[in-house]
């Protein structure tokens, strides 16, 4: 009964983390800047650390379903 909302949380953050972690390299390998108005260095390092952290969050979830 309470594994339901630990799947739909897991699957969310899967889902958020891989899709953020895809655009971040298609952003990269087009050399264009992650976000506007920040580092280039700082916007891509911070992209990608919370792109690992969600899709790790979600996997981490999954796991106690």
């Amino acid at each position: 009964m309470e594994s339901g909302p630990a799947i739909f949380a897991g699957t969310a953050f899967v889902l958020f983390g891989a899709a953020l972690l895809l655009w971040t390299a298609a952003r990269l390998r087009q050399r264009v800047p992650v976000a506007h108005g920040v580092s280039p260095v700082a916007s891509a390092v911070l992209s990608l650390f919370f792109g690992i952290a969600a899709l790790g969050g979600g996997i981490w979830c999954l796991g106690y379903a």
